[in-house]
């Protein structure tokens, strides 16, 4: 498959932004992203990535959306890093059109092994069989390794029946393209030297909760004993999370 230089460059631009909103160490990253075009109508599409954190225990992948609820990061602000992703995956596609090449509908990113793997697929989403939330629940099956056991049954049947109609289906070519990881250094979105991994993350946060419990229940005795000679500061009766990994206080 040929890549044009112009291409290069935004794979580059991919794995920066994706390095950069990921905030601990990794094994591998693994991402979906699509693009359906609609008559007369903006082009619609979906993205999810997934990362392994590195680790010598043995980690599970963590859902890239879920990490500033886990680190304690601004929503919005966040969401606006992940779009930046989706865009330039858009420009990616606007290329392939502009240069009038085969367009694709959808793309598989790995990332693992200092290797960068993109898988370009043509199928027709439109046509599809399987909605949106199926496709994701497919996409980690086939990617994640994620076991049929430990699923629902609601969700066991839909892997059955995709795996039913996959034995009816000629496999569709796709396109692969490898080059060497971005390396570069890159900015991290929280400096890995002052990062706490998952499970330090979540441990410190309980810490955290335990221990303005604990100064609150102290405030309200020692108020109960009327001691005169403490002070009380005003701030400190508001409950007050600090993020541990930032550095920002939100009240």
């Amino acid at each position: 498959m040929i890549n044009l230089p112009e291409e290069k460059i935004l794979y580059a631009d991919i794995q920066k932004k994706l390095f950069y909103i990921i905030p601990e160490k990794w094994e591998k990253i693994y991402l979906y992203a699509s693009v359906i075009d609609l008559p007369k109508q903006k082009p619609v599409g979906e993205m999810y990535f997934y990362y392994l954190p590195k680790g010598i225990i043995k980690k599970k992948f963590v859902n890239g959306y879920e990490i500033p609820n886990i680190f304690n990061i601004d929503e919005e602000q966040y969401s606006k890093l992940i779009s930046n992703v989706y865009n330039s995956i858009k420009l990616l596609r606007e290329r392939f059109i502009n240069t009038k090449r085969k367009i694709w509908s959808s793309i598989n990113i790995t990332i693992e092994d200092s290797k960068f793997k993109i898988e370009f697929d043509y199928e027709d989403l439109k046509k599809s069989p399987f909605d949106s939330y199926e496709r994701h629940l497919i996409w980690r099956y086939n990617h994640l390794q994620e076991g049929i056991e430990h699923l629902g049954r609601k969700d066991k049947k839909i892997i059955q029946s995709y795996l039913e109609y996959q034995s009816t289906q000629i496999p569709m070519k796709k396109d692969v393209y490898i080059e060497a990881i971005y390396k570069q250094p890159v900015k991290n979105i929280i400096d890995f030297e002052k990062t706490l991994t998952i499970e330090e993350a979540i441990a410190q946060q309980s810490k955290n909760s335990e221990s303005v419990k604990e100064k609150k229940k102290n405030k309200l005795f020692k108020k109960k004993n009327k001691i005169e000679d403490i002070i009380i500061d005003d701030e400190d009766e508001e409950e007050c999370y600090v993020n541990q990994i930032l550095n920002i206080k939100k009240n």
